[in-house]
């Protein structure tokens, strides 16, 4: 991440923000000469939220929908929490324009016309957004269907004005299709925006998604990471990368990519104009704790909070990630701060946000897919003195560290974390737990230590968990509450008693699995307790997986315990997406799994397979274009690599005999081959297990 060496400092950061704002609201005021495509700081002078109808509804949505997806956002507390934009993407329009040149609504989507739309929406207490591209529309092409350029953007701005929106999002492939310059397409359309007939103000979001690799080579200036040089000075707000998903599907590897991209440049945000890593998207492929862990980055990056998916059908536990005040204070907080990292980039992260109070927001993020303690310092992130009192924003847990900041945080988890310099008496200490380590199942060590073990039912587990004293003074009454599901047992040592200060004491429990236990992962929570109130938890993954293979077997039919797949979904015995056979360098192959990069599918073996032989290679579904398709293949048991191919292309099938004695944990993974994971369509096949 490149960091400019004034924006490391907050001081002048703050100052840097508030003489900004400043200046664009005397401009507006008229005491000082401004280009009309001066973004209105009173726009959105936090980050602003809604609502967007494309991932969660596509292209293909109507005027019925849109009110009853507003009225849910009413009902279930989204508009009260900020969420006050609902927000038409591409879709809305009928094919080509009217007799003088106008936008036309699609009549059978909207058959009382938008502004009937609008009107409904600002009676609810909404604002309305809407959608159009920075280039000329190309009513034959099924990509720009939609497009204000080729000298309609003052007759479109106005016509959006007259229907009454508030905001419009400008996209940018019309411009793309038609090889135009972003900076001047989005520059003219801002204009026509804030120069619109009707003296209406409205936010301008510019979205150009062209972006190297996935959309060929590009110069940095016609791409999304470019708009940064720009587009604070037209727009309130702009993408920073590509899509961060496609339509019903947003997965967590895309947000971490899109939120790095993002973090490039902090000091581009601040009141009145926000870096747009894209949208919110709970329940589109994301576990409930990975998408807390987007809300968290989302809210430090000070980036607008789109929701993506269709509010109707949300979960409870959706909704109060999106709706948490405290989360949603720290994304709204007035200095307009955006998060940077104080750690190496890695594994485990440390990235800090300041506060207008003078406190920081801090996320611990683990972008692993195990448990792991993330750890930092008081004067690492910025605070002078040792004791601060730290408030954990997702628990509400409140007590006093000493120095030391640290947690362990599930996998692809993030603890959000709001941090100011402590005064007065010493408060209550905090206690926190370190990474719970399984030692052992039924009385044999394993392997390999980690916080997460494959086991069978009826299985005796043996946990190590280190109990940290991170504050100054002696916690007491310290004990560990351990969840477990219903009809498993808990043994060990619950009861610590008194903790001095910068102590850890290691607690060994013992977790028995019923024979009844349900198949699959279960998180067993292990909170300690400073004379009963509940402090900072850790977690141990439990996967309950199906019995190991008998005899000889083909292992791409046996039930796998975990499966992923960098795009779509793995797929038994057709290439990934299900489309074709699986086909190697011409060859057709009649059992196996198609997947793409990234991509791990395990199974549990349980000691009692010897022999593994299959083949590796690039399905030739990848052969439709010249681009992308370098993979790596590699089988894992107990962490252990028995076998890797190194960087292997297209039409190479790499065949394997491996042995698997006394391997309880088998894994087969799918690597990028370092030009990233575009095309990288890869088929394991003729998986023939001996057990």
């Amino acid at each position: 991440m490149s960091v400019t060496p004034w924006a490391r400092r907050p001081r002048l950061r703050r100052w840097f923000a508030a003489l900004t704002a400043t200046v664009l609201a005397l401009a507006t005021l008229g005491a000082l000469p401004a280009r009309a495509s001066v973004p209105e700081p009173w726009l959105a002078p936090t980050p602003y939220q809604g609502w967007n109808t494309y991932y969660g509804l596509g292209v293909d949505f109507t005027e019925d929908e849109l009110i009853e997806m507003a009225q849910s956002m009413l009902d279930r507390g989204l508009l009260e929490a900020g969420y006050d934009i609902v927000w038409l993407d591409g879709g809305w329009a009928a094919d080509g324009r009217d007799a003088d040149g106008n936008l036309i609504p699609d009549p059978t989507q909207f058959p009382n016309g938008l502004n009937h739309l609008t009107d409904t929406l600002h009676a609810m207490g909404f604002r309305a957004g809407i959608y159009t591209d920075a280039g000329p529309m190309l009513p034959t092409n099924e990509v720009c269907t939609i497009g204000s350029g080729g000298g309609h953007q003052q007759q479109d701005a106005d016509q959006f004005a007259r229907w009454g929106f508030d905001a419009v999002k400008v996209d940018f492939l019309c411009g793309w299709e038609n090889e135009l310059d972003p900076r001047t397409e989005f520059g003219a359309m801002a204009e026509a925006i804030r120069n619109n007939a009707e003296g209406r103000p409205m936010i301008v979001n510019l979205c150009n998604p062209v972006t190297s690799p996935y959309w060929g080579e590009y110069p940095e200036h016609l791409q999304s990471t470019g708009s940064w040089a720009y587009a604070p000075q037209i727009a309130e707000s702009w993408r920073t990368y590509t899509d961060v998903g496609w339509i019903g599907q947003i997965q967590f590897a895309d947000v971490l990519r899109n939120y790095d991209a993002n973090a490039r440049h902090p000091e581009a945000a601040g009141p009145g104009h926000w870096n747009d890593p894209d949208y919110l998207g709970p329940q589109l492929g994301m576990t409930d704790t990975e998408f807390r862990t987007q809300m968290s980055l989302w809210s430090v990056a000070a980036a607008p909070l789109m929701i993506a998916s269709d509010v109707r059908t949300l979960s409870d536990t959706s909704l109060a990630i999106l709706t948490d005040p405290d989360v949603i204070a720290v994304n709204q907080d007035p200095l307009g701060d955006q998060a940077v990292r104080v750690s190496g980039a890695g594994d485990q992260e440390v990235w800090v946000k300041d506060l207008a109070d003078g406190s920081k927001a801090v996320v611990l993020l683990n972008r692993t897919v195990s448990p792991a303690t993330v750890a930092t310092t008081v004067s690492a992130i910025g605070l002078r003195g040792a004791r601060v009192t730290v408030t954990d924003l997702w628990t509400d847990h409140v007590a006093e560290a000493n120095t030391k900041i640290r947690q362990t945080v599930e996998g692809h988890g993030a603890v959000l974390l709001r941090v100011e310099r402590a005064t007065g008496r010493p408060g209550t200490s905090r206690v926190v737990i370190g990474q719970p380590e399984v030692r052992g199942v039924d009385g044999q060590p394993l392997p390999t230590v980690s916080s997460e073990v494959l086991s069978a039912a009826g299985s005796t587990i043996e946990v190590a968990v280190p109990v940290n004293n991170d504050g100054t003074q002696p916690a007491r009454g310290v004990a560990l509450t351990v969840d477990v599901p219903e009809g498993w047992e808990v043994g060990g040592q619950t009861s610590i008693g008194v903790l001095p200060p910068t102590r850890t004491v290691t607690a060994v429990l013992t977790l028995t699995v019923p024979q009844d236990a349900a198949l699959g992962t279960h998180q067993i929570g292990i909170t300690p307790t400073v004379g009963g109130a509940p402090a900072a938890a850790g977690v141990v993954t439990v996967r309950v997986a199906p019995a190991a293979p008998e005899g000889a077997a083909d292992l791409a039919h046996h039930p796998w315990v975990s499966g992923t797949s960098g795009w779509m979904q793995p797929t038994i015995d057709r290439s990934v997406g299900g489309w074709t056979p699986l086909i190697i360098d011409g060859t057709t192959h009649s059992t196996g799994l198609g997947v793409a990069s990234r991509s791990e599918i395990r199974w549990f073996l349980g000691g009692q397979c010897t022999t593994l032989t299959g083949g590796a290679g690039i399905d030739d579904a990848a052969l439709f274009t010249d681009q992308g398709a370098t993979v790596t293949f590699h089988v894992i048991g107990d962490g252990r690599t028995l076998f890797e191919t190194g960087v292997i292309g297209r039409n190479e099938l790499v065949t394997f005999d491996v042995d698997t004695t006394g391997v309880r944990d088998l894994r087969l993974v799918v690597g990028d081959g370092g030009d990233s994971t575009y095309n990288d369509r890869a088929d394991w096949v003729d998986l023939s297990i001996t057990c």
